[in-house]
């Protein structure tokens, strides 16, 4: 598993602490000390205890006041709601899928055949088909990359300076164009000069005086 060699690279770059212990994590045992309940599987992660799985009677009881994320299974592989998990993390860049009407993404690779040859988009990390022009195919493969390469980052903060840059570049950018059209404008109609303020006082005509009558 890529997550493995993960855990050994440097930490140089901006990674939540608790990301790796959730992507090493073992989900859907049976909780120890609720294991005759009806919800006794360890579906559950605490962001603040960064510690081991646990089922819902434990949230309750021990994690309840915590960020709880809740993990799912799909074709026995472990995802997370994309609504929860964008809460915490950047997941821009990491392919999702809709699995019984919710949105997900997986947290691991999934082991999968040689990708065929035409295929338009696969995993940076992996190498696994992806459906979409996304980089990755799970966070683990998202976490390899950022370490291999620097150029991606999970914070939000990050994320949200690069939509502000983004916006402002393409305020720049409207900017510019105004300025290029209302140029060209004043090339194709010259404006003319107003002409010369004329005096108001207009001159009055001389009245006219009659020859004088003959005596």
């Amino acid at each position: 598993m890529y997550i493995h060699s993960a855990l050994q690279l440097g930490r140089e770059m901006p990674v939540p602490e608790w990301l790796e212990s959730l992507l090493a994590t073992a989900f859907f045992a049976i909780c120890r000390t609720h294991g005759d309940a009806t919800r006794s599987e360890c579906n559950m992660y605490c962001l603040d205890c960064k510690s081991e799985a646990f089922c819902f009677y434990c949230r309750s009881s021990r994690h309840k006041d915590h960020q709880v994320i809740q993990i799912r299974r799909s074709s026995y592989h472990d995802v997370v709601r994309v609504a929860e998990i964008q809460k915490v993390l950047d997941i821009s860049g990491v392919q999702t899928y809709v699995i019984n009407s919710a949105r997900v993404l997986f947290l691991n690779e999934r082991p999968q055949p040689k990708s065929a040859k035409g295929v338009a988009h696969i995993c940076e990390t992996c190498g696994r088909t992806l459906l979409d022009p996304f980089r990755f195919c799970s966070l683990g493969c998202k976490l390899v990359g950022i370490k291999r390469n620097g150029d991606a980052s999970f914070t939000i903060e990050a994320k949200n300076e690069e939509i502000m840059e983004r916006r402002r570049e393409e305020n720049q950018e409207q900017e510019q164009e105004a300025l290029h059209e209302s140029s060209q404008q004043e090339d194709i109609y010259p404006v003319t000069p107003p002409p010369p303020p004329t005096s108001s006082a207009r001159r009055r005509k001389g009245i006219p005086h009659r020859a004088p009558f003959g005596s």
